[in-house]
């Protein structure tokens, strides 16, 4: 079975696409742990851990690794609005390239969870509800696209260069574009860092309300580890910003 790409996510003629080229450097290995605080408005919704473990998996000689994202909700947000998400992606180090998603996600009285298998040597996607569908050879899932955007080879990025990123959400290629803004300097409780500012293009009407409502700032160095989000949705504003991490590939931008 085939799919078919998001038809309002295909007119992106006009802006200055640029080859996504990875790093000769892996950003990230075994042992890092990321934890950020998310906040909405003034309120303390709850918190997001990120973390890398090895396994004893390898694809055509290359370690595979299990990246796992948790996120859950906390205080007076969990009293009225119970968070606990968690989503597992398998990667393989050499090209980057997920070999199986999973995804238990429990917000309120919605529930949801969701498997992928993906084959990459017959560039399929084995799914949980809708079985075999095709998908290109540079696929992501939703959690390797995070991880996978961190290998940009930033040496000669251009403010205004966009990079795509093809990732299979929801049964469908969802072109993830995402623009250079440059380097900017952001203060968080952690302190201060030199950043790379980026700003993910998203889709406007469901929850943002134009294009460009989501601002990422990543620490200019080798690690490219987010440090702070901000987003202005239809009903007030988001914000996550690095608390602790740990396990990192080398020195982080903090000034």
């Amino acid at each position: 079975m085939a799919f078919k790409p998001l038809e309002k996510h295909l007119a992106i003629e006009s802006l200055a696409i640029r080859t996504f080229v990875p790093s000769p450097e892996s950003p990230f290995k075994v042992g890092e742990k990321l934890s950020y605080q998310l906040r909405y408005g003034w309120i303390e919704a709850g918190k997001a851990e990120l973390e890398i473990q090895s396994t004893n998996q390898a694809f055509e000689g290359s370690p595979i690794l299990h990246m796992v994202g948790t996120g859950y909700s906390e205080g007076t947000f969990d009293w009225f609005y119970k968070v606990r998400d968690r989503y597992e992606t398998y990667v393989d180090v050499a090209a980057h390239r997920p070999h199986k998603f999973i995804r238990k996600i429990h917000e309120g009285g919605f529930h949801m969870e969701r498997e992928l298998i993906f084959d990459q040597k017959e560039k399929l996607v084995r799914t949980d509800k809708k079985g075999e569908m095709k998908i290109p050879s540079d696929v992501q899932d939703m959690l390797s696209s995070f991880y996978y955007l961190r290998t940009l080879d930033m040496e000669n990025a251009s403010i205004g260069d966009v990079y795509v990123v093809n990732a299979f959400l929801d049964y469908e290629l969802f072109p993830f574009k995402v623009k250079y803004l440059g380097t900017e300097t952001v203060k968080v409780k952690k302190g201060k860092f030199l950043c790379y500012k980026f700003v993910p293009v998203v889709q406007k009407g469901r929850i943002f309300k134009d294009e460009e409502d989501l601002v990422v700032w990543v620490s200019k160095d080798k690690n490219k580890i987010p440090i702070l989000a901000k987003a202005d949705v239809l009903v007030g504003s988001i914000k996550m910003e690095i608390d602790t991490y740990e396990g990192l590939i080398g020195p982080i931008s903090k000034i």
